[in-house]
């Protein structure tokens, strides 16, 4: 029977730490809430030649902060206080997550708000996330908010495994041609093209080429792996950068086909949240202020900066986008609409579905489009070096 290490609160508040063992972590769990302690920590003993493998695959992943959620709202609505609903979870949650669901029913029963308590946890809770639950707690709804955020998180998680979906097929071809082409550069058309040195004549111009540029693939392999290698981290060093940022951020907007796709994920992204800030109480500047530091796009995070300003002066939210041409007619149309007739929230709720589905499309025409690109150019780079190789075996035979 395994082992696991725990630190946790006596009914003094002292920190006790200890092994406990049992069949699995919420056996182990279960065992020291009957002792009267509170877990903070359990982390099961493990082999030190598998523990590197079991703290890289342990990490707290997104179905963990959307079971979370789920279940967190469910035992709420259900009538379970607060603390009760947190400590269930603690015996429940995956092993990486029961240290946070831990510290946060501490820092509950320590007199935080779930809000706060969630805060403390940056890397796990987002400030929407946050943001979200602090409207729910003034409101009085936070089981209603919690299962609109569960609702979100899912939508999200579908939306968003859907568009990377549609792209491994064409990201997976154009990585095994680049490995195919460098292994053939490098090891294959060396042997192929030696049997030509001994031939005493003049080889075609495309052969010569093929062999020149095999012969550098073949003698300083290394320094081109060096070399991408380097240009890759000198890349995300300027990426990083607020010149980079706005650079890249220019080039991918005008990118054919790429350009349109991100442009729609991005809006679709902004509009949902922004929906579901609003529908959950909480006001416009700050729900356009959340929405705009989770912006990636340094233009979109500049123009919705410029929004709100405009909406803090005055200005509706339909007429300061409608300055930039970023963002499309039906955005700021539709926005008018939902102004107009005071249900902003429920518009924009329409608006992130209609962004979505045309996401959808995107993707399909990207992907409709690149995989005859792909293979032309596979045939064409393949013909060229066929082409290059047999060339001068045609040229010696025609010779006799």
């Amino acid at each position: 029977m395994p082992f696991f290490n725990y630190t946790a609160k006596n009914k003094l508040g002292e920190k006790v730490k200890g092994k406990a063992e049992a069949r699995s972590l919420s056996e182990a769990s279960q065992l020291l809430s009957e002792r009267d302690l509170l877990v903070i920590s359990l982390n099961p003993i493990t082999d030190s030649s598998f523990h590197f493998l079991s703290q890289f695959f342990s990490g707290v992943k997104h179905n963990d902060v959307v079971n979370f959620t789920r279940q967190l709202s469910t035992m709420i609505g259900a009538g379970l206080s607060l603390s009760k609903a947190l400590s269930v979870l603690v015996q429940q949650s995956r092993q990486a997550f029961v240290p946070i669901v831990a510290q946060i029913l501490q820092d509950v029963e320590g007199g935080d708000s779930f809000s706060k308590a969630l805060s403390k946890q940056p890397k796990v809770f987002s400030r929407l996330y946050v943001q979200l639950v602090k409207a729910g707690e003034v409101g009085g709804v936070l089981d209603d908010v919690l299962n609109r955020l569960a609702i979100n998180l899912e939508s999200a998680k579908e939306f968003r495994a859907k568009t990377k979906g549609a792209m491994i097929y064409p990201a997976i071809v154009m990585i095994v041609m680049l490995i195919v082409g460098f292994v053939m550069m490098t090891f294959v058309v060396p042997k192929l093209t030696a049997m030509y040195q001994d031939f005493g004549t003049t080889l075609p111009a495309p052969t010569r080429l093929l062999i020149g540029i095999s012969n550098i693939f073949a003698n300083y392999w290394y320094y081109i792996l060096a070399g991408v290698f380097g240009g890759v981290m000198l890349f995300r060093k300027w990426k990083s950068t607020e010149k980079g940022q706005r650079t890249m951020s220019k080039i991918i907007l005008k990118t054919p086909l790429i350009g349109s796709l991100v442009q729609k994920i991005m809006i679709a992204d902004f509009v949902r949240t922004l929906s579901l800030l609003l529908t959950a109480g909480v006001t416009l500047l700050a729900a356009l202020e959340v929405v705009t530091d989770g912006v990636e796009n340094v233009l979109y995070r500049e123009a919705l900066q410029d929004a709100k300003a405009a909406v803090e002066k005055g200005s509706l939210l339909s007429e300061s986008l409608g300055r930039h041409e970023i963002f499309p007619p039906i955005l700021f149309h539709m926005t008018a609409v939902g102004e107009e007739t005071g249900k902003l929230d429920e518009v924009l709720l329409k608006l992130s579905e209609y962004f979505e589905q045309e996401t959808s499309q995107a993707v399909k025409n990207l992907t409709t489009a690149i995989e005859p690109l792909i293979i032309v150019v596979l045939a064409v780079v393949v013909g060229l070096m066929v082409i290059a190789i047999i060339m001068p075996i045609y040229s010696l035979t025609s010779q006799f």
